[in-house]
């Protein structure tokens, strides 16, 4: 059985992470899906729209999903040990360099885990930042 691993903030489900998690999926026979916890959104990107409980349940509730897992704040290697993955699928969009995480993780002694990147969704509003730029051109909340 080959496990994969996904991480995001998935605070508005929009194309991209349907496109993001079914490529996800595509790589192997379980998908676990780490939700960034609200602590992480906070200090990496911005106050969420919807707390972590409720973003796991929204993703666990969508089809290439097989488990999802509140992320801790802390090393992300933890949460890697955690998850035992084969594969890693990062966001066409996540700021980690592939090589450098692919690094980091033979350092720390993780194993031989494959390391790919998603592609973008062609979809016009596939990332939150374009959702709420939108809402905001409409004249809608701040």
């Amino acid at each position: 059985m080959t496990r994969v691993m996904a991480s995001g903030v998935f605070d508005l489900i929009h194309p991209g992470h349907i496109s993001y998690l079914e490529q996800a999926r595509s790589y192997g026979d379980e998908l676990v899906v780490v939700i960034a916890c609200d602590n992480t959104v906070r200090a990496k990107k911005h106050e969420p729209i919807t707390p972590e409980t409720m973003r796991a349940r929204v993703v666990g509730a969508l089809k290439p999903v097989d488990r999802v897992i509140i992320g801790g704040d802390g090393d992300i290697f933890d949460t890697v040990r955690y998850v035992k993955p084969d594969v890693i699928v990062l966001g066409y969009d996540q700021g980690f360099d592939a090589d450098d995480l692919r690094r980091q993780l033979a350092e720390k002694g993780l194993g031989d885990i494959r390391v790919v990147r998603a592609t973008e969704c062609a979809e016009d509003l596939n990332a939150t930042r374009r959702i709420i730029a939108r809402i905001r051109a409409m004249g809608g909340a701040p």
